[in-house]
Formats: structure tokens, C-alpha cells, sequence
């Protein structure tokens, strides 16, 4: 199990960047974590107050965090001199959904 606290520090270290600011992160955090947690109807999250997460849940916020930080405008084309970025956090992507649908239930 991870500890949600420590999930901040963790994408910054996926992204390799020190000049996002940890509470921004912890913000960024905290609303993929109300996605994967709406998306799979609150199984794999022992308790609300427990303050972990299951390691893979863990993963999948850790990537989609890496992808919603690095495109906060949720922009589908970006591009300034020569930087250029593509795409945006348009859901989940497909070993995302893999992990996901192992706590959703989706029959009835």
C-alpha cells in the first residue's frame, strides 16, 4: 500500500522536475485521485481516512498526475518558439485502464 502523501513527491521524481511546487502537486494529486476513485466506485480504497492506496491505484495516479502537470491547460496543441506540446489528459490511458478495471466492477 502507498501512503497518498507520498504520492506528491513521487511524480515529481516520475516527471524528473523540481520546479513544480509540492502543493501544487498535492492539489493535482488529490483531484486524480477523486477520478480513480469515482472511476472504480471506491473498491480498492481501504478506508477514506486511512491515507494509502492500493500500489497499483498508486501507479495509475502517478501517471496521470505526470500528464495533467505537464499540460494544465488540458490544451490539445501547445506551442511557444520552439517548444511544441501535444495532446492532453483526455482519460486514461490503455495499462491505466487495465489496472482500473481490476477494482471496477462492471457487472451487475
Amino acid at each position: 500500500m502507498a501512503q497518498v502523501d507520498t504520492l506528491p513527491d513521487r511524480v515529481e521524481a516520475f516527471l524528473d522536475r523540481s520546479d513544480i511546487t509540492i502543493m501544487t502537486l498535492y492539489e493535482y494529486v488529490e483531484l486524480v485521485l477523486a477520478f480513480v476513485r469515482a472511476y472504480v466506485r471506491g473498491q480498492g480504497f481501504p478506508d477514506p481516512d486511512d491515507g494509502t492506496v492500493p500500489d497499483d491505484l498508486a501507479a495509475v495516479v502517478i501517471t496521470a498526475t505526470a500528464r495533467l502537470v505537464t499540460n494544465p491547460a488540458q490544451l490539445e496543441r501547445e506551442h511557444a518558439g520552439e517548444y511544441i506540446a501535444v495532446g492532453s489528459f483526455a482519460g486514461w490511458t490503455l495499462p491505466e485502464l487495465a489496472v482500473l478495471h481490476r477494482y471496477r466492477r462492471r457487472t451487475a
